[in-house]
């Protein structure tokens, strides 16, 4: 299933799917599958700060996580508990407690991701792999799933100067980093969250298609600019033009 929420009128060049060079491309919720473990780590983390599942201010805050999915996770827990440190002991009990339930082999590929990073790749497009996680964590996830070396980079919040999303800051990182298209236009950006919408649009890029494989649904993804709205990333490439 694609629907495309642009215009009928035609797409002028660089901006439309078929032109895209570079394809940036989310992790949790859009190429992996991790059954809930976003909310499972934030429960470990929530415990370290004296916050007590079934309470009042656990419900607050796991409505906020909920929200911000695809915001970097940092970013999130300095909104949560407001003091620096706070946040971070906060943010290094999350990433522990993800990275101990990846070890644990609770994540898999969403169906058709891999294929699909692989036929982009065959047909000439450079895909970047982004995620709103630590570094640790990401490599863990890339570990778990036997994906090093699938992808021409993959990139965190602190590769792309700490910021992570709704900042255009990864996407464009990914541009500078591969120097795999000219125009901003020429980049498709693809994620399960709101914030990947915003990041993709604010990044300039000519396709930002929501997958609802995670967190939000299509009236969020379209609110947030998506241009297409795809049932998974396996059907990426078709949007792209590749198959």
């Amino acid at each position: 299933m694609v629907r495309d929420l642009t215009e009928n009128t035609a797409t002028p060049e660089p901006g439309t799917p078929s032109a895209a060079e570079l394809v940036v491309l989310d992790m949790a919720g859009t190429t992996v599958a991790d059954g809930g473990l976003v909310e499972l780590a934030f429960d470990a983390a929530a415990r370290r700060l004296g916050v007590e599942p079934g309470s009042a201010d656990h419900a607050q805050k796991l409505a906020h996580v909920r929200a911000t999915m695809g915001e970097s996770k940092i970013s999130v827990f300095r909104h949560l508990f407001g003091e620096e440190n706070a946040a971070r002991r906060a943010n290094q009990a999350f990433e522990e407690a993800y990275g101990e339930l990846v070890d644990g082999g609770r994540i898999a590929p969403v169906p058709g991701a891999r294929e699909a990073i692989e036929a982009l790749r065959a047909a000439g497009r450079t895909v970047v792999l982004t995620t709103g996680f630590a570094r640790v964590t990401q490599d863990a996830i890339l570990d778990a799933l036997g994906w090093r070396g699938l992808v021409a980079l993959t990139l965190c919040p602190a590769d792309a100067g700490g910021r992570g999303r709704p900042y255009p800051d990864m996407v464009l990182a990914a541009l500078l980093r591969t120097g795999a298209a000219d125009d901003v236009r020429r980049i498709a950006v693809a994620g399960d969250t709101s914030y990947d919408m915003l990041s993709g649009r604010r990044a300039g890029a000519g396709t930002v298609a929501g997958v609802l494989t995670g967190a939000h649904d299509t009236a969020q993804l379209t609110a947030a600019g998506a241009t297409h709205i795809l049932g998974s990333v396996a059907e990426l490439p078709a949007l792209l033009g590749v198959i």
